[in-house]
């Protein structure tokens, strides 16, 4: 066996058994035996949000995507593979066989240019790593919100059906007694079964909410999830104007399209470089046959050198309109991406100011009357100066406000988080966020 064989057989073995070598199984997340413990005794947002960052599907999606397209920065800057050659000739020729080696060189400046387009991609990956890390943190805090809503709720159901039970047995003593009429026990029988239907919905809406929240963890939907507090409610520090400005620097979307401007930007100067040749040198050895050549000319080196010919002006063209399409294209999404932030910002703080004014309203007005209302209500009831049905809907107008009450603590958090989200930020401080605060009086859950 030649040289030559002996060299590409090694080569090949190396190749095969490099293919079937298993590679090393994937570590599992760390510290989430802690974190299931806290799960199933009493969560924070900030549990689950350190245990979505270590299980969430979308997030290590994205983290590995990002990974990839690091990679892809070692394989677009490299040289191209060489070439090996192998030319036998079994008629009686002046050769016998001949092997070439061969490098294609590409301009000076063109593999550079082509790193700052995959440095561009890999900003990007890295910003739709942020997104996806946004996302699963809002969705987070909205599902946290909503299902301590339900938690609340559930108590002040059964809060308002142990009041209710209680005035039914007051009802029925009345109606014994002539004082109160069989309309009045049945309207009190119709508040008490509506309180039980609400009491197996709101079951059931927070064994959905828990799945929800579940899903973004990626745990099976029937995991045990309880959580230990509600998120506090600050106010924000960071007036509309100010939001505005925020967004424009920090939501992913509008800096993912102005990565997409310097990427176009970049593949522009790729382009341009199509206009210019590339290089390629090489070596050769050739074997003389000894039939026919004289043994002091049987073997030979050769030297190559080759240039490409950017000929087809028309196709290097397409190239360059195409990366300056695309840089405006980019453009246009970018202005597009700040209109929309803008006009989503603007609902969403309108609908933040809301729910803070009901918070106000059913706290310090609308619950306060009611339960005042209440108390008079029972009280000209046992002097026999009112009626058992004014009881009744007193009771009801309480139960309605508490209601509404939470509604509207739930409904703040789950608009702040929205807002939040828009502005790439939190709202509620401005430590190293800078920005103004000029707001900062209103609130205060």
């Amino acid at each position: 066996m030649s040289r030559l064989e002996k060299i590409s057989a090694a080569v090949m073995l190396s190749l095969f058994l490099w293919s079937f070598t298993p590679s090393a199984p994937a570590a599992e997340p760390a510290g989430l035996g802690e974190l299931e413990k806290k799960l199933a005794e009493g969560a924070s947002v900030a549990d689950l949000v350190n245990y979505a960052y270590k299980t969430n599907a979308m997030i290590q999606a994205a983290r590995q995507s990002w990974k990839g397209v690091i990679e892809r920065y070692r394989v677009e800057t490299a040289y191209p593979d060489p070439e090996l050659g192998f030319s036998a000739y079994p008629k009686p020729l002046m050769a016998t066989y001949e092997v070439m080696i061969s490098q294609m060189i590409p301009f000076p400046g063109k593999l550079s240019q082509m790193g700052e387009v995959v440095k561009a991609e890999i900003e990007m990956a890295r910003l739709e790593l942020d997104r996806a890390l946004r996302d699963t943190i809002v969705g987070i805090r909205e599902s946290y919100h909503e299902l301590f809503y339900i938690m609340e709720a559930k108590k002040v159901v059964a809060l308002n059906r142990n009041l209710l039970e209680h005035l039914r047995k007051v009802g029925e003593t009345a109606y014994a007694q002539d004082r109160v009429t069989f309309f009045d026990m049945v309207k009190a029988q119709s508040q008490l079964a509506q309180l039980q239907y609400d009491a197996v919905l709101l079951e059931e809406l927070e064994q959905t909410e828990k799945a929800q929240l579940n899903s973004l963890l990626n745990r099976p939907p029937r995991s045990d999830l309880k959580l230990s507090e509600g998120e506090p409610l600050p106010p924000l520090v960071y007036n509309l104007e100010e939001i505005y400005d925020l967004a424009r620097k920090n939501r992913e979307e509008i800096r993912l399209a102005e990565v997409e401007i310097n990427k176009a930007r970049a593949k522009m100067g790729v382009a341009r470089y199509e206009y210019l040749p590339d290089f390629r040198l090489g070596a050769s050895y050739a074997q003389g046959n000894p039939d026919m050549v004289p043994e002091a000319f049987r073997e030979s080196v050769g030297v190559q050198f080759g240039i490409t010919i950017p000929l087809w002006f028309n196709k290097n063209r397409g190239r360059l309109e195409a990366a300056r399409a695309e840089e405006q294209k980019a453009v246009s999404m970018k202005t597009a991406q700040i209109n929309e932030a803008n006009a989503m910002i603007r609902n969403s703080y309108f609908r933040l100011k809301n729910s803070d004014r009901l918070i106000r309203l059913y706290r310090d007005q609308l619950l306060p009357q009611a339960a005042k209302a209440m108390e008079i209500a029972e009280t000209w009831f046992r002097e026999k100066q009112g009626s058992f049905t004014d009881f009744i809907e007193t009771q009801s107008a309480y139960y309605n406000f508490q209601l509404s009450l939470t509604r509207a603590k739930a409904d703040y958090g789950r608009n702040l988080a929205q807002l939040e989200k828009l502005a790439g930020v939190s709202l509620t401080t401005n430590g190293e966020n800078g920005g103004g605060g000029r707001e900062p009086k209103e609130g205060g859950r």
